[in-house]
């Protein structure tokens, strides 16, 4: 049960009852289209008057559109079935990693238009500011037919501040209060833009996929792999933020305090064994901190070289990643024993790997958990084809149309 703050509450209206009915409506018709209102109705347990009403209303806010016209066979008109109007209007997802940022275009319901396109982050936050605006620009301009952007999703690998979307630390990208909103938004005055944490981004895209699976779980955490950690968390099917908005940063935990040093300044951090430049450095025997490979050998070398090479009998490349699973299933247990949570979902590079490394990660997690049945946590990998962190920047633009309203 919840305790209702007496400092912050909302109260219900006569108009809560419907804004909670068309959130429900747009839901259904995103998990089920094309529908009929007859179909609707029968799935929201109302009458078709209802239906009716709340459908003209999202008609008229071309949230949805009617399409194709099916067979009735009881008497009577047939059926227009209905869509969410993805049509001429799309949102941009941009990743931002230490090595790499990334875009994607979607439509509305994160259908993905063209090929993914990157390009080498600049850790120069005015350089960086204006190399993304050059991107976003020519990706609007390549794609002249959609009349609208309804926003631009940014995810960093950091601390957000919630209020004035400043990022307050990323580590990896060696930044402390920067303000990308502001130019940016001076770039784009139309187009609303939202930034978050790539941990909770990729939660995000858990709650807001249309994947059977999700309907079942309210609690679950996401933890994203790449050259960092990002983790979130999902309490009730809510995002955990915390007051300052920076809860779920596992990633920071140390394992060690005797450990090897972390971006974040700090030594023996979780991330500081699992990240992909933890388990490259074990490879080829360098401290992690060295952020750039100094030898040709590996300056184009990524993790799924390292996995390709341990499929291709390399020894050494099938211990680095059997030490990283270790220590990814100490930080799980820490997690477990913390959040309990239904479910753990694994996304990143390293992932490929998990036929190889899921009995270590396995063992490392049951070793750690308090009780059996923490240890025994389901675990879901979220393949790189899937994208996470790019359709949880997508989401943040996106979803706002379908949350449910705080009432109390």
């Amino acid at each position: 049960m919840r305790k209702i703050n007496p400092k912050n509450f909302k109260t219900a209206t006569r108009s809560t009852s419907r804004e909670i009915n068309r959130q429900i409506a747009l839901t259904l018709i995103g998990t089920h289209q094309p529908v009929s209102r007859a179909d609707l109705a029968r799935l929201m347990e109302t009458n078709r008057a209802n239906v009716t009403f709340l459908i003209n209303k999202l008609l008229e806010e071309k949230l949805v559109r009617e399409g194709a016209t099916g067979e009735e066979f009881k008497r009577g008109r047939k059926p227009t079935f209905l869509h969410l109007n993805s049509q001429q209007r799309c949102a941009i997802g941009v990743d931002v990693r230490a090595t790499r940022t990334y875009l994607m275009l979607t439509d509305m319901i994160g259908r993905q238009f063209e090929d993914i396109i990157s390009f080498p982050t600049e850790l120069n936050p005015e350089k960086f500011i204006e190399t993304l605006s050059r991107r976003i620009q020519q990706l609007l301009q390549d794609n002249k037919e959609i009349s609208i952007c309804d926003g631009i999703g940014i995810v960093v690998p950091g601390m957000i501040d919630r209020k004035s979307s400043k990022v307050l630390n990323a580590p990896t990208l060696h930044w402390r209060d920067v303000n990308l909103l502001k130019p940016l938004e001076e770039k784009f005055k139309d187009i609303p833009i939202y930034i978050e944490n790539s941990g909770k981004a990729c939660a995000l895209s858990q709650i807001w996929t249309t994947r059977a699976d999700i309907y079942t779980t309210n609690d679950l955490v996401f933890v994203s792999i790449s050259d960092g950690i990002g983790v979130g968390v999902v309490i009730n099917g809510e995002l955990m933020r915390g007051k300052h908005n920076t809860a779920g940063e596992f990633g920071h935990v140390p394992l060690s305090i005797d450990g090897p040093p972390c971006a974040c300044g700090a030594t023996g951090c979780w991330e500081a064994y699992v990240s992909n430049l933890a388990t490259l450095s074990r490879y080829f025997g360098r401290g992690s901190s060295e952020r750039r490979p100094m030898s040709l050998e590996t300056a184009g070398f990524t993790v799924e070289d390292l996995i390709g090479r341990a499929r291709g009998g390399d020894g050494k490349a099938l211990a680095a990643l059997n030490s990283t699973a270790h220590y990814l299933g100490l930080g799980l247990a820490s997690i477990v024993n913390v959040i309990d949570p239904s479910r753990i979902y694994i996304g990143g590079e390293i992932t490929e790997a998990w036929d190889l490394i899921e009995p270590t990660v396995r063992l490392a997690l049951k070793d750690r958990a308090l009780t059996k049945e923490s240890g025994e946590t389901m675990i879901r990998i979220v393949p790189a084809s899937e994208h996470p962190r790019l359709r949880g920047a997508v989401a943040l633009v996106t979803a706002p149309a379908f949350a449910a309203p705080m009432v109390a």
